[in-house]
């Protein structure tokens, strides 16, 4: 059996295709598992909190794991926040992926691994990431610099396609459109859906990753 764990997985759209291709897929996200709430073990992980039931699984079936811990505290665009930037607060998702990671990979290797977030400030955490990407590089008609790092094979951009922008501001200054969509809705919506995978990425991703 190959499991996949899609940490902080929200919607589940990255591991779509996985699951569609008979892997399980193992989706560790509120408000059905705290990923703060995981209990590592020598040889299998518990996942609990939330409102499933905890599962177990052991490591040796691990066969990958993506991880997308939540963005906001790196975030450039965080300047007119009500409660200030806080790296400190926002690490700690980031290290539990990382710690459920490597401890996966102390015990066996792993088929890939790979982190995900916005670009953003968790570069000067985590370094230069191993492959940057915009939705338009994989047929995705808007913009959205994502870095990732990890241990994985490079998806291929060819389906490059152009953003469409329009303007939204007085001065001129233009968004992607799909951006300016998310801003009619409300914004729980609107995080919600700028938050999601894109498809185009995820499929060139497993296809790399399979």
């Amino acid at each position: 059996m190959k499991i996949i764990l899609d940490l902080c997985g929200g919607t589940g759209a990255w591991s779509k295709d996985y699951k569609k291709a008979g892997y399980h897929v193992i989706n560790i996200t509120l408000p059905f598992y705290d990923i703060l709430e995981t209990k590592i073990r020598k040889d299998y992980i518990v996942f609990q909190g939330g409102i499933e039931k905890p599962i177990i699984v052991k490591i040796c079936d691990i066969y990958g794991i993506l991880a997308a811990p939540v963005c906001t505290m790196f975030s450039f665009a965080r300047t007119t926040a009500k409660i200030p930037r806080d790296l400190r607060q926002g690490m700690i998702l980031v290290i539990a992926c990382l710690n459920i990671i490597w401890e996966c990979r102390y015990n066996h290797k792993l088929a890939f691994w790979v982190l995900e977030n916005p670009r953003g400030y968790l570069r000067q955490f985590l370094g230069k990431p191993a492959f940057t990407f915009d939705p338009c590089d994989f047929g995705d008609p808007y913009t959205k610099k994502t870095d990732l790092w990890g241990y994985f094979n490079l998806p291929k951009k060819d389906n490059i396609v152009e953003p469409r922008f329009t303007k939204r501001f007085k001065s001129g200054n233009r968004m992607s459109y799909f951006h300016y969509l998310t801003t009619l809705k409300s914004p729980q919506e609107a995080k919600r859906l700028r938050a999601i995978t894109p498809p185009g990425f995820a499929k060139a991703f497993f296809e790399a990753n399979k």
